[in-house]
């Protein structure tokens, strides 16, 4: 492993990126990085794939990193992954029942893990799942831990890829729910962070599309268009969705608190206080603030760093751009490195970008 930290090390100062810019750009503490380079601690894959991705080009064109993640990190997944599977043919097959609790379990994980944590889990039970699809609910199953999964990757490119094999698993399922589930959740995921825009809105659109009943899964849609419309600079539409939302909320808004499956009260305001926020409309967007931290579970340290990025986000709307900058990166600085994710990554990357 010393030589594995010594590859990281070259390949950044090939780039030329400084240790401290590194930790920057990663969320990890530079004196983890340092340590990880120096071998004085192990380079595990979640370090090692945050370099390549960080890095960019500049690993292409030195080719010191090149196979590194494969020779290091797919050894590993695939060795658990095989693990995985033939434990689950010896325990015997699990009935759809023990899937269903299984997967409201990994509901409430994505909401309180780490995405590196939960992925290998989610792809070792999707190893055994594309095995017994042997009914329209056990697909409908699938169809949700597949998005789930998409969630927890690196990238929109990949995350793009499992939404779109979801879709066509929950089809497969003939349960309407679950395909208007699956692309709601899947446009939402990609407009709030800002990418895809494109793909967020087909997304969206299919799901209203395909019902115009209310549901958790239409709310998602819902949500997921009116933050594309926001991003596109379509205020009025925006905003005029975002009351339809509110009002599909009103119907089917969760009592669960904790689960990715379920939208509460401190979860509809967190998803309007960020697109508030970006339309600037800041009085509703203190509001909306205000009402997430009162009604959010004290055990969800990451989502209330989310308001703390979008109040550095209003800070830079509001004409103090590096005060915003300030304010939204001590936030993230605040929260412990484990806990940080995709999103608040690329939310801060969208306050930094619209203060230049």
């Amino acid at each position: 492993m010393d030589a594995v930290g010594q590859s990281l090390r070259a390949a950044r100062e090939a780039a030329g990126i400084s240790l401290s810019s590194m930790a920057r750009r990663t969320n990890y503490s530079k004196s983890h990085l340092g340590n990880v380079e120096t071998g004085v601690k192990r380079a595990y894959p979640d370090v090692i794939l945050a370099y390549e991705r960080e890095l960019g080009e500049c690993v292409d064109r030195h080719g010191i990193l090149t196979g590194l993640a494969a020779s290091v990190i797919a050894p590993i997944a695939a060795s658990e992954l095989l693990r995985h599977g033939f434990a689950a043919a010896l325990d015997g097959r699990e009935q759809e029942g023990d899937w269903r609790e299984r997967v409201e379990g990994y509901g409430y994980d994505y909401m309180t893990l780490g995405a590196g944590e939960l992925q290998n889990r989610l792809a070792g039970d999707l190893v055994v799942l594309q095995q017994n699809l042997e009914s329209p609910e056990l697909w409908a199953i699938a169809a949700r831990v597949m998005t789930v999964y998409g969630k927890t990757t690196k990238g929109s490119t990949e995350a793009i890829s499992w939404y779109r094999l979801a879709g066509q698993v929950a089809d497969r399922s003939g349960h309407t729910n679950a395909s208007v589930w699956v692309r709601g959740r899947a446009s939402l995921a990609l407009a709030y962070e800002g990418a895809a825009l494109p793909i967020a809105s087909t997304l969206a659109r299919h799901a209203l599309e395909l019902s115009d009943q209310p549901s958790l899964g239409r709310l998602n849609a819902l949500l997921g268009l009116a933050h594309v419309q926001g991003l596109r600079g379509e205020k009025r539409a925006s905003l005029a969705t975002l009351d339809e939302a509110r009002r599909t909320f009103d119907i089917v808004g969760s009592s669960e608190q904790i689960s990715d499956f379920a939208i509460p009260e401190w979860r509809m305001a967190t998803i309007s206080s960020l697109l508030l926020s970006r339309l600037g409309e800041e009085q509703r967007a203190i509001e909306a603030q205000e009402k997430a931290d009162r009604t959010r579970p004290a055990t969800l340290p990451r989502f209330a760093t989310h308001i703390e990025l979008h109040r550095g986000l209003m800070m830079n709307r509001a004409g103090d751009p590096a005060g915003g900058i300030a304010y939204a990166r001590q936030a993230l600085d605040r929260l412990p490195p484990e806990k940080h994710s995709q999103s608040l990554r690329l939310m801060l990357a969208e306050i930094e970008q619209t203060a230049s």
